[in-house]
Parts: structure tokens; C-alpha cells; sequence
């Protein structure tokens, strides 16, 4: 395996909002997405210029068990096992 890191930015529904995949050479997997909507923002945090986030976290988010990261993950692990 020639990476150490690979990421990957999606538009994800659960959260309506884009989100990095993230991929380690050890095979874990992340979302930023997870981390950003998991907990409730403080009230004294503001949203970017144009941007509004929820103010606590998502239920539709499937955080550390979302199929999407393990797509990704599993994608990135097909190709390089088909590229040798």
C-alpha cells in the first residue's frame, strides 16, 4: 500500500451538508460529519458568513456504523488489491 491517509469529500443527506471521508492505511475509517453534528454547538458559536448548521445532533446521521465511509473504505482496499 503506497498511501497512508486518503479522503474523499460527499455530499451526505443525513446531515445536508458536505463531509470527508477519511481512510487510514490500517483499514479505520471516519466522517467529519459525525464529529461536527454528533453534539449540540455551543449558543455562543456562529455559523459561517451564508452557512447555518443544526444547533444539535442528527438523527439520521448513522455516525461511527455509516455506510457510506465503509464504501469508500472498502472501494479504496478492492483497488488496490486489483491493481497488484
Amino acid at each position: 500500500m503506497s498511501w497512508s491517509i486518503t479522503a474523499t469529500t460527499v455530499y451526505c443527506d443525513a446531515v445536508g451538508d458536505e463531509v470527508t471521508l477519511l481512510v487510514y492505511r490500517d483499514g479505520s475509517a471516519k466522517c467529519t460529519g459525525f464529529r461536527k453534528y454528533r453534539q449540540p454547538r455551543s449558543p455562543m458559536a456562529e455559523p459561517a458568513k451564508g452557512k447555518s448548521r443544526p444547533t444539535a445532533g442528527v438523527p439520521a446521521c448513522d455516525g461511527e456504523q455509516c455506510a457510506r465511509v465503509f464504501q469508500y473504505r472498502d472501494k479504496l482496499f478492492a483497488e488496490e488489491a486489483g491493481g497488484k
